[in-house]
């Protein structure tokens, strides 16, 4: 059972740490420091919730759905196009914002020289576009559901191991991520900071965008 632990441990981590539209959008958000408990939780949930199916066995029946692997791949394309959007104007058109956060209150304030306070995203919004940001990856059911699906059912009654190893990892990940980069934010809290991000995350979007709808 501990070897199929640590297998699920392994190849959860080496699925997950790639640079990827979910990846990015944990960052921004811890650098942020804006709802980064209920970014990490969502993104662990969703990941156990689709490690549950793939190693299940549900995830081979949806295997006999093509259209439905489809409707997400545009879906998520298109979902993608339009963040990628967002965050280049963010970086070509920037408010010189920053987000710096009074210690005591966890709310932002503006700096000695009267920089404007960036504003806030709503916990509703945040999650909405977190979970669409998972949810429309077609990458995330490839890898998460069809892949470490298969994997896990090689280790046999040892699969559930497998599974829960694959769930620590995602854990482990999501939360080192953002409250790493909640670390890293207070360091790198400038404009051009802030538009050098939103560059990489258009970039990152908006080629994850092509890839989907790519001839494969």
């Amino acid at each position: 059972m501990l070897a199929s632990l640590l297998a699920g441990l392994g190849l959860g981590f080496s699925l997950i740490v790639a640079i990827g539209a979910q990846n990015l959008f944990v960052l921004r958000q811890g650098m942020r420091r804006e709802h980064l408990v209920a970014v990490v939780a969502v993104c662990a949930a969703s990941d156990a919730v689709l490690i549950v199916v793939g190693v299940s066995g549900i995830g081979l029946a949806l295997q006999a759905i093509p259209w439905l692997l489809m409707v997400v791949r545009w879906a998520g394309a298109a979902f993608l196009t339009a963040y990628a959007l967002l965050a280049a104007r963010r970086a070509l058109r920037p408010s010189g914002e920053t987000l710096r956060v009074d210690a005591a209150t966890s709310t932002p304030v503006p700096d000695a020289a009267g920089t404007a306070v960036r504003t806030r995203t709503t916990l509703a919004a945040t999650v909405a576009t977190c979970l669409a940001l998972t949810w429309l990856n077609p990458h995330v059911y490839l890898d998460t559901v069809f892949l470490l699906g298969s994997v896990a059912s090689t280790h046999g009654e040892g699969r559930w191991a497998f599974a829960l190893g694959a769930c620590l990892a995602s854990l482990v990940w999501f939360t080192a991520l953002g409250f790493g980069a909640r670390s890293l934010g207070r360091r790198l809290d400038t404009p051009r900071a802030w538009r050098i991000l939103d560059a990489l995350i258009a970039v990152v979007m908006l080629a994850i965008a092509v890839s989907l709808v790519l001839p494969h």
